[in-house]
């Protein structure tokens, strides 16, 4: 038996896929780095007070610190994207 496959699946999956991907990749970049590390990896050292104090607002969000706040200022784009494309695909392209 053949299921058909629709092309949003596959949107929806890769976007999930991308979103994982640069979680992960900033995750190992700041997994138990100093404040000093962390803004390096993010956003260099210019302005970093304003970094941290905005990345550990955004961690603090959901319990974490400024190192949770990185992983989610750089997946949040890649997801935000993909939704959006993933609606406009569904709504536009598909039957």
């Amino acid at each position: 038996m053949s299921k058909k496959v629709k092309k949003s699946t596959y949107i929806a999956r890769g976007t999930i896929a991308a979103t994982a991907t640069v979680a992960t990749t900033t995750a190992i970049s700041v997994v138990g780095g100093s404040a000093a590390t962390i803004m390096s990896a993010t956003a260099g050292t210019a302005g970093g007070a304003a970094i941290a104090s905005g990345m550990a607002t955004i961690g603090g969000v959901v319990g974490g610190g400024m190192a949770a706040g990185a992983i989610i200022a750089a997946a949040a784009p890649i997801a935000l994207f993909g939704a959006i494309g993933y609606g406009v695909y569904k709504k536009w392209f598909e039957d």
